[in-house]
């Protein structure tokens, strides 16, 4: 292809879809995959399959024949069980048992996200997004055509923090909506029910919407808390609110492309043409598998829940202990995100540390206005993998501390 014609096809598709950004941690990703034994703790996934239970659920499916169209909504089955979930961890939402009509099954919770974008984003929009964060939950509002107004977390000797009055300063005339993730990926942060409730008190003055990514709600180390706080214990059915979560994570799933997103019931029914209009339904085989991973995989996400804790303590021992790195405990999620004094180009740096180290972590330049000299490190894995890493870490950093200290 001529360089005029590529061109001529890149200005002939819409801007939103030229422009979207390229990912900063793929970009470390495929260093690392041409680099075999790379340690992987650049993605958020451990490294377990999913569970036996859930397998032989899909398997079941597979072999009863399940193989047509379902319901656009999901399978009655899943909704019901996603109440029950949802009743468990939270209790009556707003005095009221779970609604079936409030949830719709997705095929991801990215695919979540990008419904929960075009309900509420679109062009002349504002969307607000507290940064460090995620890179695709931006990038889905920009798709959609509204523009992302990053406001900075602050980091002190506590950790990460979102102000309220930082918030609400942001917002302005042509604001639609806030994107708040918490347990937060990358930087751990978890939202107390006071401060969820501040942020809510903001939305409701100004007639705006939430987006609540919860994903990493079951995982908290905060002591005498099992799950997160949620928008579900601070909020009502009547507020302006979409949830988005998803399988991945909990039951080790991430290969399976299924979530969910809890909206208004008067809404159930534009959803599911947003559903019909993207990926017209999931799979069922997949629906049997997640309805076992709600009702009986309790016990598998415990293990995951002390591994990751575990590891959580490992990882931030062996780096306090290398010296020279900044960084406070993540109180949520499975990711630690710190800095090494003196170095400011984490690009740079997450690209050298792969090729030079066989280490592979995702930059803080990924992740938006506040985190660019950090960065993300996975803790979900296999701890001996884990180890293994860390210790070629330690040992990177030491030899480049001392190349520079020589030079």
């Amino acid at each position: 292809m001529t360089l005029d014609v590529a061109a001529r096809f890149l200005d002939d598709i819409r801007p939103s879809a030229r422009n979207a950004p390229p990912s900063g941690i793929v970009e470390v990703h495929l260093e690392g995959l041409r680099r075999p034994g790379t340690a992987k703790l650049w993605v958020g996934e451990g490294s377990l399959p999913t569970p036996d239970n859930i397998r032989d659920a899909a398997i079941r499916s597979l072999m009863a024949g399940e193989t047509f169209y379902t319901h656009q909504a999901g399978l009655p089955e899943l909704r019901e069980a996603l109440c029950r979930y949802h009743d468990r961890l939270y209790g009556p939402f707003g005095g009221r048992p779970a609604d079936p009509d409030r949830f719709i099954v997705a095929s991801s919770g990215m695919h979540a996200i990008q419904m929960a974008a075009s309900l509420v984003a679109g062009a002349g929009d504002e969307v607000i997004v507290p940064t460090p964060a995620w890179p695709n939950a931006p990038a889905a509002a920009a798709l959609c055509g509204a523009a992302v107004r990053e406001v900075t977390m602050r980091f002190g000797r506590r950790g990460w923090d979102l102000d309220p009055d930082d918030l609400e300063a942001a917002i302005g005339p042509r604001t639609r909506a806030i994107f708040v993730n918490s347990p937060s990926n990358p930087s751990g942060w978890v939202a107390s029910r006071e401060r969820l409730a501040s942020i809510l008190d903001i939305a409701r003055r100004h007639g705006i919407w939430i987006v609540a990514d919860e994903v990493y709600g079951r995982f908290c180390y905060l002591d005498g808390l099992e799950v997160a706080p949620s928008f579900h214990e601070v909020a009502t059915p009547e507020d302006r609110l979409i949830f988005v979560n998803t399988f991945s994570k909990n039951w080790a799933m991430t290969g399976w492309r299924i979530g969910w997103i809890e909206v208004p019931s008067i809404l159930n029914a534009t959803v599911q043409n947003l559903v019909q209009y993207s990926s017209s339904g999931t799979a069922v085989f997949m629906q049997r598998a997640a309805i076992e991973a709600l009702d009986n995989g309790e016990d598998f996400l415990a293990f995951q829940i002390a591994r990751a804790r575990d590891n959580r303590a490992a990882v931030m021992a062996t780096l306090a202990a290398s010296g020279g790195v900044t960084l406070s405990p993540p109180d949520g999620a499975f990711y630690l995100f710190f800095s090494i004094d003196g170095e400011n180009d984490t690009r740079r740096l997450c690209l050298d540390m792969v090729r030079e180290a066989g280490v592979g972590i995702a930059p803080g330049t990924a992740f938006g206005a506040g985190g660019e000299r950090f960065m993300r490190l996975c803790f979900a894995g296999n701890p001996e993998e884990i180890t293994t890493a860390l210790g070629r870490l330690s040992s990177w950093l030491a030899t480049r501390r001392l190349g520079a200290s020589g030079s």
